[in-house]
């Protein structure tokens, strides 16, 4: 159908092509090719143009980076029901593919003269609510104005990004403006962050003498892991990597701090709000937390978006 389709204005019609196909062996009559060009589309086939339609949106809205599982669940949280299988056939029809991580670049330089506080965390990266456990890191972004370091603090319970701060400098108000916009965030909310720990990596700007100092000034109990060793911020490392492969390879060349600044915003506003992480049940940060706090005897006001 194809063939003849696309060569038939080219060779005089359909019945010469059906005579030379005929005597190459491939037998074909031309009321044949005309009954199968008018037949209406199967059932299959017009669910299959529906899906393609529903699929190319769902990943162009989700900034490109949704794989098959991914596109599926969402699908299938927006009432589509369909199987993974012909999501992932779809997909490959369509030549869509979710995004790949590359490698981690290694940002930490500590500071061997600074005392720095002992392992809270240990790795483990499981909190049972909201503000118990705080990680925190930052990366590099190469601008054509030069390199913009962007931080970020990651509450560990829902994986939600409670502050981040971008500058040209990765001195220690780079990884400060991050934790107090978390500190507003959730203070503004009305919930309780006592006993909050806030864990690092050993790079000098969280052995600083003002970080550790605004920690035990809002009663928040500093950790920081072995020197070196991405296990001990595994978590904040796969944030890292995700806002890496999702926002900075896919949007740029970046070209100012400004730049940086407005696309980390809109990832990290999708990022909390609309993308589905698979460690929470497949659910955003911000749903993950209402939601606890819905099941609590005496719900606590809920995270704002």
């Amino acid at each position: 159908m194809s063939f003849i389709d696309e060569h038939r204005d080219r060779f005089g019609g359909v019945e010469p092509i059906c005579r030379v196909l005929t005597q190459h062996g491939y037998s074909i009559d031309p009321s044949t090719y005309y009954r199968a060009a008018t037949r209406p589309p199967s059932a299959r086939a017009v669910r299959d143009s529906e899906l393609k339609d529903l699929i190319a949106r769902v990943h162009s809205e989700n900034f490109g980076v949704y794989g098959v599982r991914k596109v599926w669940r969402e699908l299938n949280r927006c009432g589509q029901a369909v199987a993974r299988c012909t999501v992932q056939r779809l997909m490959r029809e369509l030549g869509l593919s979710g995004a790949v991580r590359g490698k981690k670049v290694r940002t930490t330089v500590p500071d061997p003269s600074a005392e720095r506080a002992s392992d809270l965390v240990r790795r483990n990266f499981v909190a049972t609510a909201p503000n118990r456990c705080w990680v925190a890191d930052f990366t590099y972004v190469q601008a054509y104005r030069g390199t913009v370091y962007v931080a970020f603090v990651v509450d560990t319970f829902s994986r939600r990004i409670v502050g981040w701060s971008a500058a040209t400098s990765k001195a220690t108000p780079l990884v400060l403006g991050a934790l107090e916009m978390g500190l507003w965030q959730r203070d503004r909310a009305g919930q309780d962050r006592a006993g909050l720990i806030h864990h690092s990596d050993a790079g000098s700007q969280y052995t600083s003498f003002r970080l550790a100092a605004h920690l035990a000034g809002q009663d928040i109990a500093a950790s920081i892991g072995t020197v070196g060793d991405a296990l001990d911020n595994a978590l904040m490392e796969s944030t890292i990597g995700l806002y890496k492969t999702e926002l900075i390879k896919r949007r740029g060349p970046w070209r100012t701090l400004t730049d940086v600044e407005l696309g980390t915003a809109e990832w990290i506003d999708w990022y909390n709000n609309r993308r589905l992480h698979g460690e929470i049940g497949h659910v955003p940060p911000v749903e993950y937390e209402a939601e606890f706090y819905l099941r609590q005897p005496n719900p606590q006001l809920e995270a704002q978006p």
